[in-house]
């Protein structure tokens, strides 16, 4: 079964930074891209961003390009997403995805990040 469990999210001021986590089982994590994704209360899902499997590759949505970095431990399974200049607008829950064979995915909960002053 696999499974992914985002944290680290919560509520900073605009300007701020944050460092989420996602530690994914259930799979060989190494073999499989990922992505993270957010949503914002009444909208719907927003792609962030995406990092190939070794980690060298990396690709972001506009709204956070510049300010957001994604990144991989393969030894430890986990995913990171590292949020600088954090902006009101970035309020959301936060998740991570995989797609395996053509079938997503993605935490249950996700971890929520809240950017007010």
């Amino acid at each position: 079964d696999v499974q992914l469990q985002a944290s680290g999210g919560g509520l900073v001021q605009p300007g701020g930074s944050l460092r989420l986590s996602c530690v994914v089982s259930g799979l060989t994590f190494g073999r499989f891209a990922m992505s993270w994704i957010r949503q914002a209360p009444g909208k719907g899902p927003e792609w962030v961003g995406v990092i190939d499997i070794s980690g060298k590759m990396t690709a972001y949505a506009d709204p956070v390009k510049g300010r957001f970095t994604i990144s991989r431990d393969n030894a430890k399974s986990t995913l990171y997403l590292q949020m600088n200049s954090l902006k009101p607008e970035d309020t959301a829950v936060y998740y991570c995805v995989t797609d395996v064979d053509g079938v997503k995915h993605q935490g249950a909960q996700g971890t929520q990040v809240t950017v007010s002053s």
